[in-house]
């Protein structure tokens, strides 16, 4: 009876330990053949709840994107373009600063492949990706298929695994239809509504309001006639401006206009664009249509009727184009950038806003008493725009810069340039600068003298971000902070610690100041000289919770005088491609596949030691590579995570 309760305790820790790997997507695969040249290999995951697989076409600088790659192809097959993808989620990762895009429950992908030479029986497809949830998985799955029999099945590894051979191609995105999408739509909406009431506080907008409500009072037999028509033509105004966002949406391609956030020639004419749109509201010049349409258009609005309100809403348009065509190209370049009918959304939004006024104080002209009268300060509501919309066109900027990482446009330099805009307009709101068509300044008003101290708070703001502050209330604009001059501190080099002593062989300055190994036998070996126990990280650079438990728990000053003072720092990328030379490669004794990265060797290590493949991964060890408490995962609680470090500093000191 002891043995048979032994053996069961044996069993419990075995599965127990085996419970650690983990393994949220199920993979099933078909192959089709479409004709004599052409296949369709088919990929179906279903992800456990709360997992995300990270898209093809997720952003630059978040999550690892998955990836469809080809083995056995070379003069043989070859893929057209990038799989199709089902339907996925985008959201905003403020810890990257980026949009991600991902699957949730299930993932399909289509991958069509055209046959170049002479065909072979089995083709090679290994699917690379990103899971996460609390903790992120890099997943290396391998499929065969047989093109003779059309028979396909998922393997531990290729025999022999030729260099995938990358080739660019046409892209085809995956349409979108979900929450996240939804909540994007909305904010676009709201930020174009509030861009369309800005827009009426300009002086070419504002002044004619009272105009066209008389008009439509006084050419009006009834009251009611005169709402009937004011109505008509706000009606117009939406029609026009939403036809002008749907053409954007035509031409550009409904699925093909997100790829515009991180494509650098779009980025750098958005640049341009906004620059020219900044310099017409400050003074520079005017952005004007050609008189002869708002001529045209006008005679045809004296026609009366149905038609000459239409035309009438159309001449509003044109002759109000230097106020609201950079408002509204800087809409139509942002909500570009979001892809889909995002354009459609902006332009009702705006043209709402737009519209509104119009038919309320037709519908009630008494109201056209209590507006404030026409001067200066609608100019200066055209120039605060102005200084925004040049603010918003470094971003755009600071985009291209990061694709190409030119390290031009660095943080430092990025923050400077937005501290000197925005203090200049903090300037400019308290009377000290003037620009051309600036009426004379006797005093300020108590708002203008309210923004202005709002600006200037916003530019004192930004100034520490300059010395690595983390600016956290406008995270995602500027570049981040390792795309720096600076990225270890303020006068740091990385190369020393902050007493001026030199770094340990083999160690790095990490996040905080912390020492850091990336090599194991080399962190073990200073461990063992200093007499210090070892803190193993599991990590990666694409992990999201990852550089949560950097950012928020270890930059605790608790936490961090633990890891700068009374471990050695460890830390394994296991995303890390940098491939192994041929004579350290091998094949895993624990998954049977080959380790062909250095970052397959970390992932490899902590599967076939700890029984774990998720990171974070922490593991408190002692110089004789013995645990000495209880490995950990994502702990964002930083007192419990404080008391596991001592737990296993004390455990480690008896």
């Amino acid at each position: 009876m002891k043995k048979l309760h032994y053996i069961l305790l044996l069993c419990l820790v075995f599965f127990t330990s085996q419970a650690q790997i983990l393994d949220p997507v199920k993979w099933t695969s078909k192959i089709e053949k479409t004709s004599d040249k052409e296949y369709i290999l088919t990929f179906n995951g279903s992800i456990e709840d709360e997992w995300h697989v990270y898209s093809q076409f997720t952003n630059e600088g978040g999550a690892l994107p998955l990836d469809v790659i080809l083995h056995n192809n070379k003069g043989k097959y070859e893929a057209v373009g990038k799989a199709e993808e089902s339907k996925t989620e985008t959201a905003f990762n403020d810890i990257f600063g980026v949009d991600e895009t991902f699957f949730s429950k299930t993932a399909e992908l289509k991958q069509k492949v055209k046959v170049t030479g002479q065909q072979v029986g089995i083709l090679q497809v290994e699917l690379y990706y990103q899971v996460c949830k609390e903790v992120c998985i890099q997943q290396n799955k391998y499929f065969e298929f047989d093109t003779k029999t059309l028979t396909s099945k998922e393997v531990s590894d290729f025999e022999e695994v030729a260099a995938p051979v990358t080739k660019k191609a046409e892209v085809k995105r995956a349409p979108t239809d979900n929450k996240d999408e939804q909540k994007g739509l909305f904010t676009i909406f709201i930020i174009a509504f509030f861009s369309g009431f800005a827009a009426l506080l300009t002086p070419c907008v504002f002044p004619m309001i009272p105009m066209t409500v008389s008009f439509f009072t006084k050419q009006s037999k009834t009251r009611a006639a005169g709402i009937r028509n004011a109505i008509f033509y706000g009606i117009s105004i939406i029609i026009i401006y939403v036809i002008l966002g749907s053409l954007v949406t035509a031409v550009f391609g409904a699925d093909s206009l997100n790829a515009l956030s991180t494509n650098v020639i779009f980025n750098l004419v958005f640049f341009v664009l906004l620059v020219v749109f900044a310099f017409s509201f400050l003074g520079a010049f005017e952005i004007m249509l050609p008189n002869s349409w708002a001529n045209k258009v006008d005679r045809q609005a004296d026609r009366g009727g149905i038609i000459g309100i239409l035309f009438m809403a159309l001449a509003l348009a044109i002759v109000s184009f230097s106020c609201t065509g950079p408002i509204v190209g800087t809409l139509l370049v942002e909500a570009a950038s979001k892809g889909g009918i995002a354009p459609i959304v902006g332009m009702l939004g705006f043209s709402s806003a737009l519209a509104l006024p119009f038919m309320l104080f037709a519908m009630f002209p008494g109201w056209l008493n209590s507006l404030p009268k026409s001067g200066g300060w609608l100019n200066t509501v055209k120039v605060f725009l102005g200084f925004l919309e040049l603010a918003l066109a470094f971003k755009f900027l600071s985009n291209a810069d990061l694709v190409l990482q030119l390290h031009i446009l660095e943080r430092e330099t990025f923050l400077a340039i937005w501290i000197a805009i925005f203090g200049v307009l903090a300037l400019y709101l308290f009377g000290k600068i003037t620009l051309p068509h600036d009426s004379p300044l006797q005093s300020i008003s108590v708002g203008r003298l309210s923004l202005g101290l709002l600006v200037l708070s916003f530019t004192i703001y930004l100034i520490p971000g300059l010395w690595g502050a983390p600016l956290k209330l406008v995270s995602g604009f500027p570049p981040p902070s390792n795309y720096s001059e600076s990225p270890f501190g303020f006068g740091g080099s990385g190369k020393t610690l902050t007493d001026g002593q030199p770094l340990p062989d083999g160690a790095k300055l990490a996040v905080h100041g912390i020492v850091a190994f990336e090599d194991y036998d080399t962190g073990l070996a200073y461990a063992k000289s200093i007499g210090k126990p070892v803190l193993l990280d599991f990590t990666g650079y694409a992990c999201v919770n990852c550089r949560k438990m950097e950012d928020y728990v270890w930059s605790d000053e608790r936490i961090l005088s633990i890891l700068k003072n009374d471990v050695v720092l460890i830390s394994l990328y296991v995303d890390y491609k940098e491939t192994l030379p041929e004579d350290e490669q091998y094949i895993s004794e624990t998954t049977g596949k080959k380790i062909k990265t250095i970052g397959n060797k970390w992932s490899d290590f902590q599967i076939t030691r700890y029984k774990a493949n998720a990171q974070p991964y922490y593991v408190l060890m002692d110089l004789n590579e013995q645990n000495l408490n209880e490995p950990v995962g994502y702990t964002p609680d930083i007192e419990e995570y404080e008391q596991w470090l001592k737990e296993g500093i004390a455990n480690f000191k008896k």
